[in-house]
Parts: C-alpha cells; structure tokens; sequence
C-alpha cells in the first residue's frame, strides 16, 4: 500500500510538469541550444516546478534528461526522465527502477546506456542498510535493467554521493571518511583493469577544512565545478567553486565563480553540456516578497509559484566563466 500511494503521489508531481490550460495540459518547450548570459530557470514548468528539483544529467546524444524530483521536505526522491523523439520532448516519467526508495544524483555513462546514480535501497543483501551509496543500472531496450551498486571499495556503510565519471572512467564522489581534509570531501577512485580502486581525496586546492560536495568533472579531468559551504569568500550557504589544471596536470587553487553565478542561498548540483557550452545547476534562490501579503490568494499564489525558495534548475552560457575547454 505505502508503495502505490507513494507512485500515486509521484506521478501527480510528473503531471504537474505541464501547465494546465483550459481542461488540457500545455506542454513547454526545452531548449539545450540557447546559451544565457546570465543564470535562467531551465525548463520552465517542465523540468523546474514549484515542487523540489535538484541534480540533472543530458545523455551524451542529448535525447534525454534525467532529474531528481522531490516533494517539498524530500521526504520522497525519485529520477524522471524526459526523452526527445524527432525533435519533440515528451512527458516527464518516473524511470522504472525508481519509487520506492530516495534516488538521486543521475550521471550518464557508457554513450548513454548506463546510467549511475545514488540510493538508500538496501545494499549487498542487508536488510538493515539505508545509507546512500552509488549505483549503476544500464539501459535495455527502453527500459533499465535491475541496479547494480559498485563494491565496497567505493560504498561502505557511511554515505557516497553524487558519482561523476570521467572518459577514463575514474570516479568522482562525495563522502567522508578518515583519510579525509575536512567535514565532507571530494575523493577519486581509479578505474584499472576494468576495477575502481581505493579511493583519494582531492588535494587541499580543492578540499578544504570545510565542506566540498557534489563534484562534476570534465571528460578529460582538466577543470572540476564542485559545492562548497563555509569558506571566507561563501555568498550564502553553499557556493559553486571551479578548480582547472596547470600545464604540468597539477590541480590549481580553486575560486569561486562569482556572484554571477551564485546567489546568497544554496547553489549546488553542477553538470556540464559540452556540446551545448551550457552549465546547469540547482539553487535554492528564490524571489523577494516585496509588498504586504494582504490574503490567503496571495499566499498560496507566492507558494504555488516555480522560484518559491524550494530547488529549482538552472542554465547559463558556459563561456561566462571565461574559461576555454583544453
């Protein structure tokens, strides 16, 4: 029972991913090709609602979005994805493998055919498991297959978070651990022979005494956009930070990308379109009340609104970081 109310539950916030008008439901474009100069709810009563959503992942043939949706707390978290078929996207769907447990953190792999992301669903066949740990489930057909966590060299009965991997197949993940820097880090497991090994945190140019998180690297390890809560030049309560390599490979000082991008609430959940030239992200940033709440209508319309202080998505120009893909 508590399963079916959950997917009832879940699939009126899917059908909320379109705007009701006149009996039907008007749906919204997505545009990968536009390029704001400035950070833009990205689509707009689609992907981003007035419901929580955080974390997104565009399939390398850019047919595909995958996202966290959640309910306002986040007590219940699950993918939706949204497909495109001759140039048209259709309806947001919950994937197959979720609902029943908090899934998060999607990441595309494999040209598009494995899809790792993270979950509390019990782990290794013990029951009593309900830490986050990573996950992959590959694509068969139009459906994914049963999902697969990575070993115990990677989850272990603490939390890992929000797996980016690189073309070589490193993986990069949030935990905390005791070969650690600071309060939660950002750590590295090699993929040798076809297995992860144990896993390093970071230099200290990107780990701190502080909070790093939620990590996306490019495809060839030269730049790494993270989370990170605490440090002196913090706007608000969590900043997106972005570190490059130098000449010689070695990590360079991180900074954080400005007030530009970031915003005095928490800004986090970074992905990359390479091909789009676009970065997406999530924040909690939303829009000031200005005058006095003078009824309940007008309460519940500064609720229902999308930028309601709840997680939304949003995309700006890449090249507003003045950076240059190596």
């Amino acid at each position: 029972m508590k399963y079916i109310k959950l997917q009832l539950l879940l699939l009126l916030i899917c059908q909320l991913g379109c705007h009701s008008v006149k009996g039907g439901f008007e749906k919204y474009s997505i545009d990968l090709d536009a390029t704001p100069k400035s950070p833009q709810l990205f689509g707009k009563n689609v992907i981003s609602t007035q419901f929580y959503e955080r974390d997104m992942a565009i399939s390398p043939k850019r047919d595909e979005i995958v996202f966290t949706r959640g309910d306002h707390k986040q007590n219940y978290r699950v993918l939706v994805s949204i497909k495109r078929s001759k140039g048209q996207w259709g309806k947001p769907e919950i994937l197959n493998i979720s609902g029943v447990y908090q899934d998060i953190e999607p990441f595309f792999a494999n040209n598009g055919d494995r899809l790792y992301f993270v979950s509390n669903r019990p782990i290794y066949g013990d029951s009593t498991r309900s830490d986050y740990n990573i996950w992959y489930t590959d694509r068969i057909g139009s459906a994914w297959a049963d999902p697969v966590s990575l070993d115990s060299a990677i989850n272990t009965p603490d939390d890992e978070f929000y797996p980016s991997i690189s073309s070589k197949g490193n993986l990069f993940f949030t935990a905390t651990r005791v070969n650690g820097v600071g309060k939660e880090d950002i750590f590295v497991s090699e993929l040798v022979d076809g297995k992860y090994h144990s896993p390093e945190p970071l230099p200290v140019e990107i780990n701190t005494s502080f909070y790093e998180f939620n990590a996306f690297v490019s495809p060839n390890e030269d730049y790494i956009i993270f989370s990170s809560y605490g440090r002196g030049d913090d706007l608000g309560r969590g900043d997106l930070y972005i570190s490059e390599k130098d000449s010689s490979g070695e990590w360079m000082e991180s900074r954080n990308l400005g007030s530009e991008i970031n915003s005095s609430y928490l800004d986090f959940c970074p992905f990359v379109d390479w091909e789009g030239r676009n970065l997406y992200f999530t924040s909690e940033r939303g829009i000031a009340v200005d005058s006095e709440i003078k009824n309940m209508e007008e309460l519940q319309r500064i609720f229902n609104r999308i930028e309601n202080g709840f997680g939304n998505i949003y995309q700006v120009s890449f090249e507003e970081l003045n950076l240059v893909e190596k």
